[in-house]
């Protein structure tokens, strides 16, 4: 009897498996798999269903392994290819296994939830022996199965849903926490946070740390000055253009990443002498600009993430581990803007 939380080692099906529950040759199975479209109708299916209860996948990169073999290689299904932050993380990855004599394989899921199985499971095809994975899709319980057959499952940036996994993710609410607190240091009091998708893990994190700082300096109701979107609503640019039209705009703005970053300094342009900012993560040229930032190193997110798979399939048994990276807030110039008047 295993503990909860432990996962546990079983052997993969093999063609031969599958052969012997479907009750046919396992030359019709590898032509099943393989594709070939002479099989009857009502044998293929039959094929097919029991490889699904096998959990038995074709080893599409190394069809020379034999009996459900394993490669050397670690798949890691991202976000979003075009955001640096990945690119970072990735670095992070495939350095620490390189370590280890493994690969990385990177797949991306463009931040859509519907995409995450579908890519998760192409990844999965490889035969690879880790999964990093940042998740997108509100569950993750699909993998709970591959967990058990020893893949080593472990989640980058945010946690998984309904499946026990090893994370690393960063301290998101201390970095914003520590982001207000110097604004209020400095004298301000209508302080906004802008962010998209607001329902994101980090970002409701991060807000939940803004929240936390301005409630213990005595601001009970910062929602005037809160511009929380979903993918479909207000862009970045358009909550900042819409928090200066204000009567009583911010002092201060803290923005939730990257992106909307970029999108609240394209809003303010020169206005930005007259409203202190601090953006969540760094970015090119930030510091060429004085932008403050909250920053962490993306590298280590991608290296301890990719320790801690390692670490699992070295022993497969024991609770799920759960590690922050550290955040601290880089002062440059604008975050240390006093309010005027």
């Amino acid at each position: 009897m295993h503990a909860e939380g432990e996962a546990t080692t079983a052997s993969r099906a093999t063609l031969a498996d599958v052969a012997r529950l479907a009750g046919v040759s396992a030359k019709t199975v590898s032509r099943v798999v393989g594709g070939d479209a002479n099989v009857a109708p009502a044998t293929r299916e039959r094929v097919m269903e029991a490889a699904r209860r096998l959990r038995f996948r074709p080893n599409t990169l190394a069809r020379s392994l034999r009996h459900g073999g394993r490669t050397n290689t670690v798949a890691f299904v991202i976000g979003d290819l075009t955001n640096p932050f990945y690119i970072q993380v990735a670095a992070g990855v495939e350095r620490e296994l390189a370590t280890r004599g493994m690969t990385m394989l990177l797949a991306a899921t463009e931040d859509e939830a519907d995409s995450e199985a579908r890519v998760v499971e192409t990844m999965l095809r490889q035969q690879v022996r880790a999964l990093l994975i940042t998740p997108i899709a509100p569950d993750q319980s699909y993998l709970e199965g591959e967990r058990q057959l020893g893949t080593a499952v472990v989640c980058l940036d945010r946690p998984a849903h309904n499946l026990l996994a090893d994370s690393v993710v960063l301290a998101n609410r201390t970095g914003t926490a520590e982001a207000v607190r110097g604004l209020l240091a400095v004298g301000h009091r209508r302080i906004a946070f802008v962010t998209r998708p607001a329902d994101l893990y980090t970002h409701a994190e991060r807000h939940a740390g803004y929240r936390e700082a301005l409630l213990a300096a005595g601001i009970t109701d910062p929602s005037p000055w809160e511009r929380l979107s979903d993918l479909d609503g207000p862009s970045p640019e358009e909550a900042v253009r819409d928090l200066m039209s204000m009567a009583e705009p911010p002092t201060a703005i803290i923005t939730g990443n990257n992106r909307a970053s970029a999108g609240a300094l394209r809003a303010l342009g020169r206005r930005l002498e007259e409203v202190a900012f601090i953006g969540f993560d760094d970015f090119d040229l930030a510091d060429a600009f004085g932008i403050s930032v909250v920053a962490y190193d993306p590298t280590e997110l991608g290296r301890r993430a990719a320790r801690l798979a390692l670490d699992r399939l070295a022993d497969p048994t024991g609770p799920p581990h759960h590690i922050e990276i550290p955040t601290r807030v880089i002062h440059r110039g604008t975050g240390e803007v006093p309010p005027r008047g």
